[in-house]
């Protein structure tokens, strides 16, 4: 029986790409321990999704979780191992793809690292965001971790020995080894490249969410499609993310009535703020508002134009890694208060930091994804103290602009209701 394995560099990344697996009726199960074993995996899971956090880690460090983690599950009976890379190519992609080919003590392996949908494509061995070479694009100037080349060559390089060898879409492997790199424009391309390569030759690849979904139509793990659950009509959206295109969704639903929060650099990076009665009055104030409009926005990043976060970090010594880490946890922890004190709404989760963080505030170490409500923006859920909650996660990077307007009236919290459809 194919069993697969997904590895993930971070929470959104394992949700998006698990998804494709899950709507097609796959037992598909999403874990957040990178020592989690395989061996007491629960029985019928067909894919098994880790988020591994290694995107911020040094290149060294991701290649021993990685190789850790496909040798123990290669071990355990897994048969297919797919190494989810962030679609604008962040992280460390070299280091990750020689540990999968290492830990398997295999020769080849193939990397399409397109997702058309999103419309990031490769030509020429050159990788694309929106027709802009990706070291070009709002990704090189990401503030934790700046893509700086465009070729995918170049970039695993900078990490790797391994040779790499660029191949269009619809063309045939051969026999050399090395890491396969594949161009891919469409969805059409990524079929072609996965119907060509077969369940045999599948048994090692990598890429981002989009080949996912042409992998697992070919290794035809599928079974009962999941049912849409009834969401709460109201949108409550707890924004971790600086990327350029979440920005634009958030004014974007600010102009369109969402209340929108930004909390300040106090608010944001000092635990003990969490334990004053201005956290608890902040707290009850944000709940009557997220009652009232039913679509709210809780924020991390500074109001435009205003920069109190760099110059808060810069009195308090904090390097960017502090800023990340703590803003991460801070925001995790504000909405475990809000839970506690009775948030009654669908959450919107954006950045994996974020998400990742929520989760273990609230002691959830395992996700059952459910659909995609839009293209990168993921439906699951999970319970907290007894009661259910649903969630939807995005990447910082995806999405249009009308993105949160859109969630909002899918789910009857905007204007009007939409019918929900997986």
């Amino acid at each position: 029986m194919t069993k697969l394995l997904i590895l993930a560099d971070d929470f959104t990344g394992a949700l998006d790409t698990g998804v494709q697996f899950a709507v097609r009726g796959a037992r598909t199960c999403v874990v957040t321990d990178p020592a989690y074993d395989f061996a007491h995996a629960e029985e019928g899971v067909q894919v098994l999704v880790m988020d591994a956090e290694t995107r911020h880690l040094t290149a060294g460090e991701a290649y021993g979780v990685v190789f850790r983690a496909v040798k123990r599950a290669l071990d355990a009976g897994f048969t297919h191992i797919y190494k989810k890379t962030d679609s604008a190519l962040r992280g460390n992609i070299g280091a990750e793809l020689t540990a999968v080919l290492d830990a398997a003590c295999a020769g080849q392996l193939t990397f399409v690292p397109a997702f058309p949908k999103m419309d990031r494509v490769t030509r020429g061995g050159i990788h694309y965001i929106s027709g802009v070479p990706v070291a070009e694009s709002v990704f090189g100037q990401d503030p934790f971790e700046p893509v700086r080349r465009s070729a995918v060559a170049d970039i695993i390089a900078e990490q790797s020995q391994t040779p790499v060898i660029l191949r269009t879409a619809g063309t045939d492997q051969d026999g050399a080894p090395g890491i396969h790199v594949y161009d891919a424009e469409t969805d059409d391309d990524l079929r072609d490249i996965a119907s060509r390569l077969g369940k045999d030759g599948l048994r090692l690849t990598a890429g981002c969410a989009g080949f996912a979904a042409a992998l697992a139509d070919i290794l035809e793990l599928d079974g009962q499609p999941p049912r849409l659950p009834e969401l709460v009509p109201a949108l409550f959206v707890a924004c971790g993310s600086v990327n350029p295109v979440t920005l634009r969704q958030m004014r974007t639903a600010e102009e369109a009535g969402f209340p929108h929060i930004h909390l300040d650099p106090v608010q944001k990076l000092e635990p003990e703020w969490l334990e004053s009665a201005d956290r608890a009055a902040a707290v009850s104030k944000w709940l009557e508002l997220a009652g009232t409009y039913r679509r709210c926005i809780l924020d991390v990043n500074d109001p435009e134009g205003c920069g109190d976060t760099a110059l808060y970090a810069k009195a308090h010594g904090l390097t960017s890694e502090d800023l990340r880490v703590r803003i991460s946890t801070q925001l995790g922890r504000l909405m475990q208060y809000l839970l506690d004190g009775g948030l009654d709404a669908t959450i919107l989760c954006t950045g994996g930091d974020t998400l990742l963080a929520l989760m273990r505030t609230v002691g959830v170490a395992e996700l059952t994804p459910v659909c995609e409500l839009a293209a990168g923006a993921v439906l699951t859920d999970f319970v907290y103290q007894g009661k259910p909650y649903h969630i939807i996660s995005k990447s910082g990077g995806f999405g249009e602009a009308d993105l949160f307007c859109r969630l909002a009236d899918l789910i009857g919290a905007g204007n009007h209701k939409e019918e929900a459809v997986c």
